[in-house]
């Protein structure tokens, strides 16, 4: 039903140009890709922001390749995939993804402190690595999905999954996190 809801807002936003429709579609997306591009900067909430919003500006102009031959959210996260990667390549800091951030810690709360203890774990992973770790652990999607997403082969994407979890793993047991 869930599927079906969101062809029928498509077809709204396609057929009729329907911008409320659209903006359903907004509505009930926009935290999970939010929180998809928050862990891929860091925690930049702003840049997160930035992002999200370029993906929903791309996906109102091209809603018209969307096919349904996947679901529309597996569509969007592959355009946010794309304008995560556009980024990157654009600011030339794909060797700076790759390099833990500047931590941003904030010592007041113990909530404050594990989020950055896990934005930092996230920092120690490849791109690739810490793409398909966000796509399955904190969005939930499946293997398959992922790999449509990406692009990246289903084995490919269970390799960046085995080696990503085995690192987050360690660096976490290493900084006084019991597993």
């Amino acid at each position: 039903m869930n599927k079906l809801n969101d062809i029928s807002l498509v077809t709204q936003v396609t057929v009729f140009h329907n911008k409320k429709a659209f903006n359903e579609l907004i509505v009930k997306y926009q935290s999970p890709i939010r929180r998809f591009f928050i862990n891929q900067t860091s925690g930049d909430i702003q840049l997160s922001d930035d992002l999200a919003q370029d993906t929903f500006v791309k996906a109102y102009t091209h809603i018209e390749q969307f096919k349904g031959l996947s679901g529309f959210s597996t569509w969007l996260y592959r355009i946010a995939y794309n304008v995560l990667y556009d980024y990157t390549r654009s600011r030339k800091l794909t060797g700076d993804l790759d390099t833990p951030a500047v931590s941003r810690r904030n010592a007041e709360t113990a909530d404050s402190n594990l989020r950055m203890d896990i934005y930092d774990a996230m920092a120690i992973l490849t791109a690739a690595e810490r793409i398909c770790i966000t796509l399955q652990l904190m969005e939930g999607q499946p293997i398959d999905k992922i790999s449509e997403i990406t692009g990246m082969a289903q084995g490919t994407v269970k390799s960046h999954l085995s080696r990503g979890k085995q690192r987050l793993a360690t660096y976490l047991k290493e900084n006084g996190y019991d597993g």
